[in-house]
């Protein structure tokens, strides 16, 4: 009887350590393989970061040359003594781009416009960019007349903005008296600010008190209302390229941090989960060998 316990105890004893050895190892194969996954995202998100970096370095010079253009037009608007009129017509327009991975930059924008909306029901839209487009038409798609998209890839050009100044311009269904240009107005390389550039239209400007001053050809007013418009668009759009580059940059570095974080604490399960195997496989060994 004895003995016929003892083969009894001893043939159900391996059914329980397979058992056991292959639940362990099925969660040390499973840690391993999100570890692996886990090191190759850390690696794209290092490389996205020396990508943005660079790209950075590049628009910010850009953004050096936009922002002196579009300040010495707007001292020359402010000088002329324009003020805006109560009750004027405002087309809002809203400077964003394609990409994302970079944060909140387009999320705080578009709150930004809405904020606005929200006071200002019956304002014209114009979106550059499909990013802020995305959030805005959700409760003011009525409000949308344009929207120009394959914005971001690369640092915006002045022909480019040209472009869509002249389609707005042209467009005599949109009434405005004067624009407001809502862009992320670069701070530093890991902070930015949602800023406002005010455009006034050449007809405005013309009836100032102090535009006396400036000798203006008649014939050339037509192309200053234009360029002032596309410049400050172009000063927005750039300034806003630079802010996107350096907010995607950060949101790179905190991702490949966060990554390294998560292999470190894979990597003390993993290895915490195999030594554990081994000491159960060294006491079944050692308690087989006293059986004997």
């Amino acid at each position: 009887m004895f003995a016929r316990s003892a083969i009894a105890t001893r043939s159900a004893a391996p059914t329980l350590k397979v058992a056991g050895q292959s639940r362990n190892m099925a969660t040390l194969k499973e840690i391993q393989v999100r570890l692996k996954s886990v090191t190759n995202i850390s690696k794209i998100t290092a490389s996205m970061k020396m990508i943005a970096s660079t790209k950075t370095t590049r628009a910010q010079r850009a953004m050096n040359v936009a922002r002196a253009y579009g300040q010495v037009s707007n001292d020359f608007v402010k000088q002329s003594g324009v003020e805006k009129a109560e009750g004027a017509k405002e087309l809002l327009v809203v400077a964003s781009s394609d990409k994302g991975l970079c944060g909140g930059i387009h999320s705080s924008l578009s709150r930004a416009s809405r904020r606005y909306l929200a006071e200002n029901a019956e304002t014209p839209v114009v979106i550059l960019g499909d990013k802020a487009k995305v959030q805005i038409q959700r409760a003011y798609a009525n409000n949308i007349r344009y929207n120009f998209n394959q914005l971001g890839s690369t640092i915006p050009t002045f022909d480019e903005t040209s472009a869509i100044a002249s389609t707005i311009l042209a467009d005599k269904s949109i009434e405005f008296d004067n624009a407001k240009i809502l862009y992320n107005q670069f701070v530093s390389a890991i902070a930015f600010e949602t800023g406002s550039i005010e455009s006034f239209p050449i007809a405005q400007i013309v009836e100032a008190p102090n535009f006396a001053a400036y000798e203006v050809q008649d014939e050339i007013l037509e192309n200053l209302n234009e360029f002032l418009f596309a410049n400050n668009l172009h000063w927005a759009l750039v300034e806003g390229h630079a802010s996107e580059m350096a907010a995607k940059r950060t949101a790179m570095e905190n991702a490949t941090k966060n990554a390294g974080d998560m292999i470190q604490r894979l990597t003390l399960q993993y290895n915490r989960g195999r030594q554990a195997v081994i000491t159960n496989e060294l006491i079944d060994i050692i308690t087989g060998a006293s059986a004997l």
